[in-house]
């Protein structure tokens, strides 16, 4: 494997750990706006954060396929990052578990 390959391949899990902060956030903070869309009838949160939510879920879920396919991973891999999006805190701990040891150890080399 070239240099530039290890390199791409860092690149993608740097850019997937970050996305997947960011999922995260915007999952707690689009909870948060349920009850001001469907308690109090606010709904400008609620629409903004939601498509923030979606619009980084669907990069969360490309990344996922790239960076599992690029490093050859388990199927069982991506379904555990595949879950991780759909409960709360779940990206933060497969970012904690999965990403940042792999991110530590290529620096660490």
């Amino acid at each position: 494997m070239t240099q530039i390959q290890i390199m791409s391949k860092i690149k993608n899990i740097k850019a997937f750990s970050l996305v997947s902060i960011l999922e995260g956030i915007s999952y707690l903070t689009f909870a948060l706006t349920m009850p001001l869309k469907y308690s109090w009838g606010i709904m400008w949160p609620n629409k903004i954060i939601g498509m923030a939510h979606g619009i980084l879920f669907i990069i969360y879920m490309v990344l996922a396929v790239v960076v599992c396919r690029e490093n050859q991973w388990s199927l069982k891999r991506f379904a555990i990052f595949t879950l991780a999006s759909i409960i709360p805190f779940g990206t933060f701990y497969s970012d904690r578990k999965y990403l940042e040891p792999i991110l530590q150890k290529t620096l660490d080399s």
